[in-house]
C-alpha cells in the first residue's frame, strides 16, 4: 500500500526545510498551515456542524477554526492545546515575528501531534 501525503504533511515538510535554513517567519506560517489543514480534515472526518457554516460562507476563517476545535474537543481531548500552539506560531511567529528558532522548535512538536491525529 502506498502512503498518500496529506496537505498537512506537505506543509510540515516545507516548514521543516524552512526552519533548517533559519527562516523562522515562513516556517512558523507553514506549521500553522499544517495545523489548519489538520483541523479541516478532522472536521470533515467527524462530520462537524462547523462544515455547514464553512459551506454557507464558502471559506474558512479564524473563528471557524476555533469553532471546529471546540467541537473536536469531544473526540480529541487535548486538541485545544495543540491548536493554541499553532495559533501562537501564526500570530507571534509570522505576524509579529517575535519567536526564536528555539521557540518554533518547541511549538512545532504540538503541530506534529495535531497532524498525527489525521
Amino acid at each position: 500500500m502506498q502512503f498518500i501525503k496529506s496537505s498537512a504533511d506537505v506543509y510540515l515538510e516545507e516548514a521543516d526545510e524552512l526552519l533548517s535554513k533559519g527562516d523562522v517567519l515562513q516556517a512558523s506560517e507553514k506549521y500553522y498551515k499544517a495545523a489548519e489543514e489538520a483541523i479541516k480534515i478532522l472536521s470533515f472526518r467527524n462530520s462537524l456542524g462547523v462544515i455547514f457554516k464553512v459551506n454557507r460562507i464558502g471559506h474558512w476563517n479564524s473563528k471557524l477554526y476555533f469553532d471546529a476545535v471546540d467541537e473536536l474537543e469531544k473526540f480529541y481531548p487535548n486538541i485545544r492545546s495543540l491548536w493554541i500552539s499553532a495559533w501562537l506560531l501564526h500570530v507571534e511567529g509570522f505576524h509579529e515575528v517575535r519567536l526564536s528558532k528555539e521557540n518554533v522548535e518547541v511549538l512545532k512538536a504540538d503541530v506534529e501531534k495535531l497532524v498525527e491525529l489525521i
